[in-house]
């Protein structure tokens, strides 16, 4: 496909796409979104950052020759493990099942930092896949993107915990960009209501807006996606969680680069929500 966005030379803006609470969707959400905005003419990479337990490169049916634990441990350079993705997406590949990556040390850190910082010089979007919950390696991958993506499903206990990332966030740094992506609806009110309980506690606890990035409808071929080990974006490209994921992809591309002027508006809960099935 021949990119129809001109290329940038700023550095990628990073996107770190997060949940308070597992099972909630996130990696689906990162994956199929970073296709999107491939698919839309950007250069996009995806860091697995759940590095003892990384899974990325089995969703999506691949075969890496090393992961970043071999980069922060200086073994290896980024450029020997990246492998290449559904539309040219560019995966950073984590380990699986190795403790000790669990906690980085600053060495590690400073390492994947000054790793992170070259590759984003050859991409427009770094996408960040984190782990589950707060922990440092989490809290450190949130603090290094310019934008952070917290994903929710319906659930009571995943609304409170989303809310927890978004008060740990925005203490550690008030001025972060915080938006919410509310996964499995079966209507555009119910994320409605999931993004206004985040919301109205935000502004009232924390005083930190937060913006309403979309929502991905609960969609049955999803399954049929992770057993195929593809994107739903390409196997599926009409499907309904296939068009939210394109939308949402669109709207952050609409915001341009992170702590810059906006493109476009800001994503509104009115504007954002009436849209039926994301059509």
């Amino acid at each position: 496909m021949t990119s129809v966005i001109q290329a940038s030379t700023r550095p990628a803006t990073v996107l770190a796409v997060t949940s308070g609470k597992g099972g909630v969707g996130k990696t689906n959400v990162t994956i199929n979104v970073a296709v999107a905005l491939a698919r839309l003419g950007y250069r996009v990479g995806v860091l697995d950052a759940d590095f003892g337990l990384g899974n990325i490169d089995v969703l999506l049916g691949l075969t890496p020759d090393g992961h970043v634990g071999q980069v922060v441990s200086g073994e290896k350079r980024l450029a020997d493990i990246v492998v290449e993705g559904p539309a040219g997406v560019r995966i950073i590949p984590a380990s699986s099942g190795l403790q000790s990556l669990t906690a980085l040390n600053p060495v590690q850190r400073e390492r994947l930092h000054a790793a992170l910082d070259e590759v984003r010089c050859e991409l427009d979007y770094l996408l960040i896949d984190t782990a589950a919950g707060i922990s440092d390696n989490v809290l450190h991958m949130l603090q290094f993107a310019g934008r952070v993506i917290v994903v929710t499903s319906l659930e009571p206990s995943a609304i409170v915990d989303a809310y927890a990332v978004t008060k740990v966030l925005s203490r550690m740094d008030s001025a972060k960009e915080i938006g919410i992506v509310v996964n499995g609806v079966r209507t555009p009110d119910e994320a409605k209501l999931a993004f206004r309980q985040i919301e109205t506690a935000a502004r009232r606890f924390l005083g930190h807006a937060v913006a309403y990035y979309g929502f991905v409808s609960a969609d049955p071929a999803l399954r049929a996606a992770v057993i195929e080990q593809r994107a739903i974006v390409d196997l599926l490209p009409q499907s309904p969680a296939s068009r939210c994921y394109r939308i949402v992809a669109s709207r952050l591309a609409g915001l341009g680069p992170a702590g810059l002027e906006p493109r476009g508006p800001l994503p509104t809960l009115l504007s954002l929500v009436e849209a039926p099935l994301c059509a």
